[in-house]
């Protein structure tokens, strides 16, 4: 899915659609925790602050601390499906006192085991090379996934720093991303997405 607005317009027709069920699980100052929406045609599944950079398939930073992002999640797990249709996402937040630049190279040898690396900067590469083996390359937007409750915003922006690490192909990628920090911190997400395949443009490539 390549823009929030579907992702919402799908939620909607969930909760809507007749023999649908919504749970919603909450946490002790009545934050959501969990969300189901299950409908005869799929559903959708959001789990936060249960998901690990092992989860993801990468390792932790040496040090660096889970963080709650402006949603006050550590990490999330969004997972949709509505037939042959299905996009996951799983999200973990972290922060560290060590530079950037320390941090960039341990992701960047981290990431080789997905294949090429990139680097992007606002959409822009950063380096050799510009785009994986697999076809990703940075123009792609498709990292920009978010899913809405009404309450809370789930899954996976580009934070405000704009520079990226990325592995993988347009469906199947995997992503470090870095925020603007205070001094002396430097926050960063780290991501696996699955997206599905909607695109005559991927064909073609690997998936």
């Amino acid at each position: 899915m390549r823009n929030t607005a579907a992702l919402l317009g799908c939620l909607g027709l969930a909760v809507f659609v007749a023999g649908c069920r919504v749970h919603v699980d909450k946490d002790a100052n009545g934050e959501e925790k969990n969300v189901q929406v299950d409908t005869p045609f799929g559903g959708i599944h959001v789990n936060t602050d249960q998901t690990s950079a092992a989860d993801l398939g990468l390792p932790v930073y040496p040090g660096a601390e889970a963080v709650r992002d402006n949603d006050r999640d550590k990490s999330a797990d969004v997972h949709m499906g509505f037939g042959q249709w299905e996009l996951r996402v799983k999200v973990v937040n972290y922060t560290t006192t060590d530079s950037q630049d320390k941090v960039v190279d341990f992701y960047k040898h981290a990431l080789g085991r997905y294949g090429d690396v990139i680097a992007c900067q606002n959409d822009s590469p950063v380096g050799k090379p510009t785009v994986t083996a697999e076809g990703l390359n940075c123009s792609d937007n498709d990292s920009n996934v978010n899913v809405s409750t009404g309450q809370n915003n789930y899954g996976y922006h580009k934070g405000s720093n704009g520079f990226e690490l990325k592995a993988g192909s347009k469906r199947h990628q995997h992503i470090v991303g870095f925020e603007s920090s205070a001094p002396g911190q430097t926050r960063f997400s780290l991501v696996a997405l699955d997206l599905p395949f909607s695109s005559s443009s991927d064909q073609g490539k690997s998936d």
